[in-house]
Parts: structure tokens; C-alpha cells; sequence
């Protein structure tokens, strides 16, 4: 469990990290956008997002090649990007991109 935890706290650093430094977007509409630009590199969707938000934006993603990852809590994720009520978050650089995906998947 403590290993988990470090992990989790790893990844809400690494976002904070990639929105500090303008690599992270938020929110469904500014994701879809962004991907539509094809900025998006990995698409993060809380676990505890709607059923309707994850269907539509894993649609979405998939269809434009973006890799999707379902993990962790929104609330916890968007205050670690300084937001409130996201669930939903796009990470627009490819080292950022690997590096979250890596974490998210030792968990």
C-alpha cells in the first residue's frame, strides 16, 4: 500500500509538473479541442468521471490515435493542477506523456 501511494503521489507531481509548465489541459471541452489540434498526447479520465464522459471522450481519443488511461480520483487530480471539479485531463508533451503512463501503469 505504501508503494502505491508513493506511486499515486508520483503521478499527481508529474501533472502538477506538466501544468506548471503549460503541457497539461483540463476539463472534457479543452481536451477535445486540444485533440482535435492534435496536441493531445495521453488522455487521463478520472476513475470516478461519468459513464457518459468516459464513453465519449474514449471515443473521441481513440479515434484520433490518443492513447486514454483511466485512473485515480478527479478531485485529487485536479487539485493537484490547481483546478477544482476536473475529471478529465490531456497531457500535450510526449516525455510527460511516457512518463505518467509508465507510473500510472506500475500502480
Amino acid at each position: 500500500m505504501i508503494r502505491s501511494e508513493n506511486m499515486k503521489n508520483k503521478l499527481l507531481s508529474y501533472m502538477g509538473f506538466a501544468r506548471k509548465s503549460g503541457n497539461l489541459v483540463s476539463g472534457s471541452n479543452t481536451c477535445s479541442v486540444t485533440m482535435k489540434k492534435g496536441k493531445v498526447k495521453l488522455l487521463l479520465i478520472a476513475e470516478d468521471a461519468s459513464d457518459n464522459t468516459k464513453d465519449k471522450m474514449t471515443s473521441e481519443a481513440k479515434a484520433r490515435g490518443v492513447c486514454v488511461m483511466i485512473y485515480g480520483d478527479g478531485e485529487e487530480m485536479s487539485h493537484a493542477v490547481g483546478e477544482s471539479g476536473r475529471t478529465v485531463f490531456g497531457i500535450t508533451d510526449g516525455n510527460f506523456a511516457h512518463v505518467i503512463k509508465e507510473e500510472i501503469e506500475k500502480a
